[in-house]
Order: structure tokens, then C-alpha cells, then sequence
């Protein structure tokens, strides 16, 4: 049994908690004051920016209080978690004091309990400690199914579609269509599995970070796309939409991409520029998308396009396709439309009418991680669809950014999942080269700040991975945006940190490629840039979510 030099202090953790939320309140109050009075909160990015994530870190220590009860174990974990949240909050506002609304060392009314539970020799002490997800026996069953497909057929395979940078093998692909992690998000009449609540979204979270535990370039990475087209066609689909793409979508008979990123527009999505303009039936697609993943292998698009020419219309003026595209070489694609000068044609290779030849064209972009997706900047020269590739018919003119926003809320949830999956591996790296690797005489794990690190590790991957599972139970009922948000933003973050020290306890060989570690830490990398920028999920969602206060949220 594990020797532990504290014991839990929930109380104490309780109390921290709200002298800790209490700061971050005051800042809130500050950007808040600073709005109403007609300031920009861009004038106050820094303090925004930090305020989303010492609220993301406040709403998980919460979440932290409520599952410590549930075993000696549990209230160590929660109870090193809040401190560390804690320190970190009081690091950000240090020099700062007046532009947070605090009074210096406002954590000094929770002192000791800080001094307790960030001693080295706690932490150090929770190296030992085997973190339990309390999952009841049906998630267990779920759990169990992906990591033993993950780790017999996605990990022997990972390492060698990162270094060749070569292509997801389609062995994983119909591995996962026979377990049905593609129909997660599809509803069972259309030969899904979402049977439309908590149980979809806990499901989901548990099956991608299994996947990603795996591989994130070619494990959890690859339901991610098809959850965001499903959710989105679920929300405002036609019913022949749904009738004939979500069956498709659960089975992988077609693997969708998405293609919403634009060259000169990322998170800012209401001034996009791909054009959808009617004719002959359907719609001819102009402009270029960037960082368009797995666009090569993909059957077809979810595009967002500008369907009304006027600017000012911002996000209204967006509306949402699903464009058929023929398979693609993952080193570059080039696609033609012929047109036959009749209405006999076979979409995507040829279209109505005469004119122009359309074209398509995916260029790649080179990545230091995330391989076997690929990324790739899709350029459209009058490529026709027909009619019903607008989702939701005429009734889904203008609607593009909901329907969209349906899938990316999801998505972001699912990303955090992700960035669970890809820690664990990178815990489990680290533990077993801690035991082998022997350094003046002794094994590195024997020694107290490679045990205070792992320590950490064990505490930050089980609070994130809880609040994930809550914030997957709460959209199950409806609810979570906003926690979705938040948790995303500060998993993908501490993710880099896990990765970061796991690949820091490997030394010299962590730099190398002989070890799995390297992947993990640059894999890790894109989880805060990708499904939500870090910056734009902080400023834009959080940060504006917060001073707009709860009943907005």
C-alpha cells in the first residue's frame, strides 16, 4: 500500500477553492466594469486571457471537490489539484494585484493548506497512486473495447505512419467501422448508436481518448470529423440528408473532412470568402480552405461557404455542404468537372451545362506531428454540387455557423478527450523508463523530483479526465457549452506540459526517435491550436461568456 505523507483536507480544499474563485470573480468584475463603461475588451486581452483559464482551472477544482469524496485516493488527487490550480491563479495575478481587483497575497488566508499539499515530498509521495475513472461496468465494457483495439491494432502501427509521415492504414478505419466508433454520434434510426443523451457524450469522450492513447494522428483523431458532419446534419439536416449520409457515416462506407479554416480567416469564421453561388441546379464553389484535414482520403466535405454576397452579413450570411469529392493521393490531389451539355452526369466528375471545367485541388501541408491525417489547403475553381448538397435545403440558407458550431462544440469537448488520451500515454512512457533507466546508481524513479513530477502528472491527468466525463454528462442534457470550452482550453494546455516532462525524463533519448515520447510531445502541441484556438477560445468564448455572466452562458 502506498505511503502517503498527508492525508486529504477537504475542507481545506473547499475553502481554497473560494478564496481562489473569489479572485478570479474580482477580475471578471474588473473586465466587466471595463465593458460597460465602453472600453474594448481587446484592451484587456492579457487579463481576459487569463481569467479564461484560471476559470477553466476553478470550474475543474470544483468538479475536483465533488469526486475527491470517493476514496483516500481521490481526495489526495483533488486536494493536490487545487493547490496547484490555486499557486498557478495567485502566479498570474503577482505584480498585477490592481488590474485583477485583488489585494497582494490574497492566498495567504489558505496558506497552509498550499504549503501542505505542494510540498515536494506530497507530491512526490503520489507516484504511487493508481488513479481509478469510477466508471460503472457499461463505460468499463466501453473502455476495454477501444484501448484493447488501440493498443493491439492502432500502436504497433503509430510509430511508423509518424516517422514515413505516411497514411492512416485502412485496416484502422474498418477496425473502428466494426466497432462502431463511427456511428457514436449517429442516431439509432439511422444506424447509429446515439440513443440521444449523457450515455453518447460519455461514450464518446471514453472511446477517443482510448483511440488517442493509441495514436492521436491515427487513432482518436479519426471519429472526430465524422462526429462533427453527424451532429451537424442531426441539427439541421433534411430528412433525405439524413436518411442518406448518416447510415453512410456510421458505417465509414464515405469518411468526411471538414473545410471551414480559410487563409486569411482561422477562428474568425463570419468573414469567409469561399463563395457557394446558384446555377444550373446546384452550386459553383470558389475560393481556397486551409488546414483542411484528411481532405485527401475523405469522400466528402463539410464546407462552409458564403452563400449571400453581401459581407455585411456576417455569419448569417454563411450556410453549410456537404461536397462529394472523389478519394485523393495523400502527397496532393487534382480533381476536373467535365461538363456534358446536358443533365446526364455523374457527380463529383462531371456536371450540367457547359462553361468553365471545374477543379479541385488539395496541396499538403508538411506538419511536425499529427501524421497520417494530413492537412492540406483546398482550393475550389467553379467546382459544382448539386442542390441537395446544402444542408438543410433551402431552410438551411444562412445557417451555415450553427449548424457548424452543432458539430464544434463537440468537437472541442472531444479534443479534450484527446488531450487525456495523449497524456496517459505519455504517463505511462514516462513511469516505465523511470523504473529501467538507472542513473548513478539508482533508477531515475527513485529519485524525488522525477517522483515529484509523475506525482503532478497523475494529478493534473485525473482532475482533467474527470471534469471531461462531467462536462460530457452535462451536454448530454443539454447543457456544457461553455464547459466545453473551458475544458478544452485547459486540457490541451496541460497536455503540453505531461508530454513535455515525460519527454524531459527520457533525457537524451526522448529527443531521439527510438522512443514513442517524441510523438507525444509534438502530437500534443496541436491540441490547443486546432478545434478552437487557444486565444480565441479564451478571449471570444470564455472571457466574453464570463462578463456576459451565468444566465448567458
Amino acid at each position: 500500500m502506498a505511503n502517503f505523507s498527508e492525508e486529504p483536507d477537504l475542507e481545506g480544499a473547499k475553502k481554497t477553492v473560494e478564496v481562489a474563485a473569489a479572485a478570479v470573480e474580482a477580475a471578471i468584475e474588473k473586465l466587466r466594469s471595463a465593458v460597460s463603461s465602453g472600453e474594448s475588451i481587446d484592451d484587456y486581452q492579457v487579463l481576459a486571457y487569463d481569467v479564461a483559464h484560471s476559470a477553466a482551472a476553478i470550474a475543474t477544482a470544483r468538479h475536483a471537490l465533488t469526486t475527491g469524496t470517493m476514496s483516500l485516493e481521490d481526495g489526495l488527487l483533488a486536494c493536490a489539484f487545487i493547490a496547484d490550480a490555486t499557486s498557478e491563479i495567485a502566479s498570474k495575478c503577482i505584480g498585477r494585484e490592481t488590474l485583477w481587483g485583488v489585494e497582494p497575497n490574497w492566498q495567504s488566508a489558505v496558506q497552509d493548506f498550499l504549503t501542505k499539499f505542494r510540498s515536494p515530498q506530497f507530491l512526490a509521495s503520489l507516484h504511487e497512486v493508481i488513479p481509478q475513472s469510477h466508471l460503472d461496468q457499461e463505460f468499463e465494457l466501453v473502455a476495454e473495447t477501444f484501448r484493447k483495439f488501440g493498443q493491439e491494432k492502432i500502436k504497433p502501427q503509430a510509430e511508423h505512419v509518424h516517422r514515413t509521415n505516411s497514411d492512416v492504414p485502412e485496416d484502422v478505419i474498418s477496425g473502428l467501422a466494426e466497432l462502431g466508433a463511427f456511428g457514436l454520434s449517429v442516431p439509432e434510426e439511422y444506424g447509429g448508436f446515439a440513443t440521444g443523451g449523457e450515455h453518447d457524450y460519455v461514450g464518446m469522450v471514453i472511446a477517443t481518448e482510448e483511440l488517442s492513447r493509441a495514436s492521436l494522428g491515427i487513432g482518436g483523431s479519426l471519429i472526430t470529423r465524422p462526429e462533427i458532419l453527424a451532429r451537424a446534419l442531426v441539427a439541421g439536416g433534411t430528412e433525405d440528408q439524413k436518411k442518406d449520409l448518416l447510415p453512410k457515416l456510421a458505417t465509414a462506407e464515405i469518411m468526411a473532412a471538414v473545410a471551414v479554416t480559410e487563409p486569411n480567416y482561422g477562428s474568425d469564421v463570419a468573414g469567409i470568402s469561399v463563395t457557394a453561388t446558384p446555377g444550373e441546379g446546384g452550386w459553383y464553389i470558389n475560393g481556397v480552405k486551409t488546414w483542411c484535414t484528411f481532405a485527401a482520403r475523405a469522400d466528402v466535405l463539410m464546407l462552409l461557404a458564403r452563400t449571400n454576397p453581401d459581407k455585411s452579413a456576417g455569419h448569417r450570411g454563411l450556410s453549410l455542404f456537404v461536397v462529394p469529392k472523389p478519394r485523393g493521393d495523400a502527397h496532393g490531389f487534382l480533381f476536373t468537372q467535365n461538363p456534358t451539355g446536358n443533365e446526364n452526369f455523374e457527380s463529383p466528375l462531371s456536371r450540367p451545362g457547359s462553361g468553365d471545367i471545374g477543379k479541385l485541388e488539395g496541396r499538403p501541408i508538411d506538419t511536425i506531428g499529427y501524421r497520417g491525417m494530413h492537412s492540406y489547403e483546398v482550393s475550389f475553381e467553379s467546382w459544382w454540387v448539386e442542390q441537395s448538397a446544402l444542408v438543410g435545403g433551402e431552410n438551411g440558407l444562412g445557417k451555415g455557423f450553427y449548424l457548424q458550431m452543432q458539430g464544434f462544440e463537440n468537437g472541442r469537448l472531444q479534443t479534450a478527450a484527446r488531450a487525456v488520451g495523449v497524456m496517459q500515454a505519455a504517463l505511462e512512457a514516462a513511469c516505465d523508463y523511470a523504473q529501467n533507466r538507472v542513473v548513478f546508481g539508482s533508477p531515475i524513479g527513485d529519485y524525488q523530483l522525477t517522483r515529484a513530477k509523475i506525482g503532478r502528472m497523475k494529478v493534473i491527468l485525473h482532475a482533467t479526465r474527470l471534469f471531461a466525463y462531467e462536462v460530457a454528462r452535462l451536454m448530454g442534457k443539454g447543457e456544457g457549452a461553455m464547459e466545453a470550452s473551458m475544458v478544452k482550453a485547459y486540457v490541451c494546455r496541460a497536455a503540453e506540459w505531461v508530454t513535455r516532462e515525460a519527454m524531459q525524463i527520457h533525457g537524451g533519448m526522448g529527443y531521439a526517435e527510438e522512443f514513442p515520447v517524441s510523438r507525444y510531445f509534438v502530437d500534443a502541441r496541436v491540441l490547443s491550436i486546432f478545434e478552437g484556438a487557444d486565444e480565441t477560445l479564451a478571449l471570444k468564448v470564455i472571457a466574453r461568456s464570463l462578463i456576459a455572466g451565468p444566465k448567458n452562458k
